[in-house]
């Protein structure tokens, strides 16, 4: 019976294994396999004993494989997520195989029910534990790989990472705790009742921090704006991101000054992003205005070669002048000009405002303004003595 379960063995280990060292290897675990069958006998002890062997063997089988097989493998994909799952999984699986195959072991050797029934909840909090901490470190893997990817409008980013990293570590620390407390079959239900209670206090207790939370959570998912943007809050607040918090964000404003704003206000403000859109680049507008007969082509033609003079005005999309209306006093136009970012805003428009003032004077443009004339008809007679 032994040499059978032997030539099977090998011949199975030669199927399997293609590496020579993986293959020698296997062939004589199964040889082990084999010759440990041929040692049973009907003591107990001994079947324990075999198990145990069996089991430490297939442990060490199993981590060959992974580092012989399994990473070639992975090393073969331009991804470096699957080799660190790879790692990560490695030494759970080991221990796991050897716990186990201590539990059958206890069961084989026919020991009393009590003493096995406390190493099964023994054995099985460490498993939990081990895998626990499995998930724990997968789950921050796969995150921080999710958070580098790529694009504007994602769930996971660096900014969110914190967020999600904590919620899954809680998610998994409870679900471990939960399958110890099972592993020792204790009743959960007064926990959960006493969680559930406290829960409500610090919802009512808290419902201000919850809000920013929840509003801080919607807004990074939707992702209305981003670290470095510049938005304007209700048209009153303008300023550029600089902080994307759970509680709250933080914009610095042109004079310098930092502005806190709970992430409750921003969800429910009107957000205007001047760095959206296809582009970053920002328009400007000058509104002006010239006397009535003026020439409106001498005008354009010196306002288009003022913007494309000035440095910081965008080449595409090129300047243009548009005139709005005959105003009360002159034509009302526009000049409308690009910028690369919108915090270049005031400085183009002092430059542009300067050049167009001095060349107007230079070349006897009329910039008119609102003014009265009073004209006397007649002098009032002087009154007779």
């Amino acid at each position: 019976m032994q040499n059978l379960f032997l030539s099977k063995f090998r011949t199975m280990g030669e199927r399997v294994g293609k590496s020579p060292v993986l293959k020698t290897a296997i062939i004589l675990f199964l040889s082990a396999v084999a010759a440990l069958l041929g040692l049973y006998t009907d003591h107990d002890y001994i079947k324990a004993t075999v198990v145990l062997v069996l089991a430490l063997a297939t442990a060490h089988l199993i981590e060959l494989i992974v580092e012989s097989v399994i990473h070639r493998l992975v090393e073969k994909t331009n991804n470096a997520l699957d080799n660190k799952l790879v790692g990560e999984m490695q030494r759970p699986l080991f221990w796991t195989v050897i716990l186990l195959g201590l539990v059958i072991a206890l069961s084989t050797a026919g020991v009393s029910p009590g003493l096995e029934q406390v190493v099964r909840s023994v054995v099985f909090s460490i498993l939990v534990f081990l895998w626990m901490l499995f998930a724990l470190h997968v789950s921050r893997i796969v995150l921080h790989s999710i958070s580098r990817r790529r694009g504007r409008t994602k769930l996971v980013s660096s900014q969110t990472l914190p967020l999600f990293t904590n919620l899954a570590a809680v998610i998994i620390v409870a679900l471990g705790v939960y399958f110890i407390f099972q592993a020792w079959k204790i009743d959960m239900t007064a926990w959960l009742a006493s969680a559930g209670i406290i829960g409500i206090a610090v919802g009512f207790a808290a419902k201000d921090t919850l809000a920013n939370l929840f509003s801080g959570v919607f807004i990074m998912a939707d992702s209305p704006y981003k670290l470095g943007d510049y938005v304007v809050i209700d048209n009153e607040v303008r300023g550029k991101i600089t902080h994307m918090g759970i509680r709250s964000t933080r914009l610095l404003t042109r004079d310098d000054v930092e502005v806190t704003i709970p992430n409750s206000l921003m969800g429910n403000s009107k957000v205007v992003n001047e760095s959206g859109g296809p582009h970053e680049k920002f328009r400007i507008r000058i509104k002006l205005s010239v006397a009535y007969g003026t020439d409106l082509d001498q005008v354009t033609a010196i306002l288009m070669e003022i913007a494309e003079a000035e440095p910081e005005v965008c080449a595409r999309p090129e300047p243009r002048v548009r005139f709005r209306t005959f105003g009360g006093s002159g034509i009302d136009l526009e000049l409308l000009a690009w910028v690369e970012e919108p915090e270049l805003r005031g400085k183009v428009v002092h430059l542009l405002v300067m050049a167009i003032y001095k060349r107007f004077q230079q070349d006897g443009i009329e910039i008119p303004y609102n003014k009265q004339e009073l004209f006397i008809k007649e002098l009032p007679v002087a009154a007779k003595p």
